[in-house]
C-alpha cells in the first residue's frame, strides 16, 4: 500500500507541473517527516552527493561539449566525412550519422550533438532533395548517440546510483553505439536506393578530401584521446573530461581559431545552468531514495518483483514496456533517477549483470529523447530545422524501431555490450 502511496503522490505531482528536483526532493523529506525519521538526514545526504569527486565529470563534460558546439566544429567534421562517403547512395545521410557518432564520442551531450551536426546537414540534405520527414527523424535520433557512446552523463549518474564502474559503462557502450550506427547507416542506404527523393553526389577529389580531413583531424584526434584513454586505463572519467575540456579550448581557440570571448562566455553560462539542472535532481533523488530505502520500498519491490518473475526474460520485457511508456511524459534522466534505485536490488537475484543491465536501460531511455510529448531531441531539432513537431515526430519511428531491434540482440548477445569491457 506504501508503494502505491508513494508513487501515486510522485505521479500527481510531475503531471501538476512540479519540477522534478522539487518533487522528488519535497516528497522525500515529507516521508522523512511523517516516517518519525530526523530531517537533518536530508541536507546529510546532499552532503555526501556534493562530496563526490566522480559527479565532477558532468560539468567539465558539458564545458567541452558547449564550447564544441559554439566553436562550430561539427562544420569541418561534417565537411570531412561528406568528402569521404558523400558519393555513396544516401552518402549525406551517412555523413550525418558517422559524425553524430564521432562528436558523440567527443561531448557525451545528446542535446549538444543533435545540434551541431543538424546545423550543418539540414541545408545540405535538403538541397539534395531529400524528405523533410526523414532528415528531422534522422538528425533526432543521431543525438541520442551522445548519451549510448561514451562518455555520457547518463551513465556517469547510473554509475553513481549503483556505485558500478564508470569506465566499464564506458567502454560497454561502444559496442551498441557501433551497432545502431550500423543499422542507421543500413536504412540510410536502403531508403536511397528504394526512394526517389534524393540527387547523387560526385566523388570527392583527393585534394578536397585532403583538406577536409586535416581540418577535422585535430577533433578526430580529441575523439581518439578521450575514448582511448578511458580504454586504457590511463585516467578516470572524471580526468577525461578535464583532458577533453582542455582539449576543445586549445582545439577551437589556438588550433581553429573559432572561438571567441563572447562565445566561450555563453558557452560556460550554458553549461552552468544546465549543471545546476542536473544537480538540483539529483539532490532531490538522493533525498527521495534515503526516504524510500528507509521505509524498505527498494527491498519490498525487490521481493515482488523476484516472486513474480522467476528469469531476467520476462523482467526485461517488464521493464522495457514501462520505460516506453514513462518516456511519453518523462525525460531520460528523471526516468533513471526514479527507476534504477528500484530495480536495481532485483538484479543480483534475477542474475542479471548490472554493467549489461545499464546499456539496455540508457538503449530504452534514448527512446524518450525522440518519443512525443517531452523528447528533448525532438525539440532540438524542431528549432534548428525550424520545423513543426508533427514533421519531427512522424520521422522518427522507424529509428525507435532499430534502437528496440538493438535491445533484443543485446539480450540474445550480450557480449555486444560485455566484450569490450571484460573480454578484450
Amino acid at each position: 500500500m506504501t508503494v502505491i502511496l508513494v508513487l501515486g503522490a510522485l505521479l500527481l505531482l510531475l503531471f501538476l507541473g512540479v519540477p522534478i528536483a522539487f518533487a522528488l526532493g519535497g516528497l522525500g523529506l515529507a516521508m522523512l517527516i511523517f516516517g518519525g525519521f530526523s530531517p537533518l538526514m536530508a541536507p546529510q545526504g546532499l552532503y555526501s552527493l556534493a562530496d563526490n569527486f566522480v559527479l565532477l565529470a558532468v560539468p567539465l563534460f558539458l564545458l567541452m561539449s558547449n564550447i564544441l558546439l559554439k566553436g562550430g566544429v561539427g562544420r569541418d567534421l561534417f565537411a570531412a566525412v561528406q568528402s569521404w562517403v558523400g558519393h555513396w547512395p544516401g552518402g549525406l545521410a551517412v555523413a550525418t550519422i558517422f559524425s553524430c557518432g564521432i562528436f558523440a564520442a567527443i561531448s557525451g551531450s545528446s542535446v549538444a550533438t543533435a545540434a551541431t551536426i543538424g546545423t550543418v546537414a539540414i541545408p545540405e540534405m535538403e538541397q539534395r532533395g531529400y524528405r523533410r520527414r526523414f532528415i528531422l527523424g534522422l538528425l533526432a535520433a543521431g543525438g541520442t548517440l551522445g548519451i549510448l557512446i561514451p562518455p555520457s552523463i547518463p551513465m556517469i549518474v547510473y554509475g553513481v546510483i549503483t556505485e558500478e564502474s564508470i569506465g566499464s559503462l564506458f567502454l560497454a557502450g561502444i559496442g551498441p553505439g557501433l551497432v545502431l550506427i550500423g543499422l542507421f547507416v543500413g536504412f540510410s542506404v536502403l531508403y536511397a536506393w528504394v526512394g526517389p527523393d534524393y540527387t547523387p553526389m560526385k566523388r570527392a577529389g583527393w585534394d578536397e578530401r585532403r583538406r577536409a580531413g586535416i581540418r577535422a583531424l585535430p577533433t578526430l584526434a580529441l575523439a581518439a584521446l578521450i575514448v582511448g584513454g578511458l580504454y586504457a586505463g590511463a585516467f578516470t572519467p572524471t580526468e577525461a573530461a578535464a583532458v577533453g575540456f582542455g582539449g576543445a579550448l586549445v582545439l577551437t581557440g589556438p588550433v581553429l581559431r573559432t572561438m571567441t570571448w563572447a562565445k566561450l562566455r555563453e558557452a560556460v553560462m550554458d553549461s552552468m545552468k544546465t549543471t545546476v539542472t542536473i544537480l538540483l535532481i539529483l539532490a532531490g533523488a538522493k533525498i527521495f531514495g534515503k526516504a524510500i530505502t528507509l521505509y524498505r520500498i527498494p527491498q519490498d519491490i525487490s521481493s515482488a518483483i523476484v516472486a513474480t518473475f522467476d528469469t531476467a526474460g520476462p523482467f526485461l520485457l517488464a521493464v522495457g514496456a514501462v520505460l516506453l511508456i514513462m518516456g511519453l511524459v518523462l525525460e531520460a534522466l528523471s526516468m533513471l533517477l526514479i527507476m534504477v534505485p528500484v530495480l536495481y536490488p532485483s538484479l543480483a537475484a534475477l542474475g542479471i549483470d548490472p554493467i549489461w543491465f545499464g546499456i539496455l536501460f540508457v538503449i530504452l531511455i534514448e527512446c524518450a529523447l525522440i518519443t512525443p510529448p517531452v523528447g528533448l531531441n525532438l525539440y532540438v531539432v524542431q528549432a534548428v530545422g525550424r520545423a513543426r513537431m508533427g514533421e519531427v515526430a512522424s520521422g522518427v519511428w522507424p529509428f525507435i524501431i532499430m534502437m528496440l531491434a538493438t535491445v533484443f540482440a543485446i539480450y540474445f548477445l550480450p557480449d555486444i555490450a560485455l566484450y569490450i569491457p571484460f573480454r578484450l
